[in-house]
């Protein structure tokens, strides 16, 4: 799996009960390449929680994208400080837990890959 994976689907897990939501965090704009546009989407998005990890990891990617490094970490570290687990749909159907995606994002960040790694999550 690629770091630039972008979400597009939530699943929350809390004990025996799952929940599944569609959330949207700017998918079309993230996989057209336009970040400004990703940013602006989820950033206005009421519906969306603050602290939603498919929220952060998004806007990490996008702030990444843009060459805002000191954002991009703070978005992902953010993902890394929840105490719950919450698994991420990826673009290629792969449910992996967010903080894996987050540190794999962090690891992206550091190595500067961010602005050759162009996946995007299928829904």
């Amino acid at each position: 799996m690629a770091v630039g994976t972008i979400i597009g689907l939530t699943m929350m897990a809390q004990g025996a009960v799952a929940t599944m939501e569609q959330v949207d965090v700017a998918y079309d704009a993230m996989a057209a390449g336009r970040s400004a546009a990703a940013i602006a989407r989820i950033e206005s998005n009421d519906a969306l929680d603050a602290s939603d990890p498919a929220r952060l990891i998004n806007l990490g990617v996008a702030y990444a994208r843009q060459g805002d490094k000191t954002t991009a970490r703070t978005m992902f570290q953010r993902v890394l400080s929840r105490d719950s687990a919450y698994m991420l749909e990826t673009s290629h159907g792969q449910w992996v837990e967010a903080g894996v995606l987050a540190r794999k994002a962090l690891a992206a960040l550091d190595a500067g890959t961010f602005e050759t790694v162009h996946r995007t999550a299928s829904r």
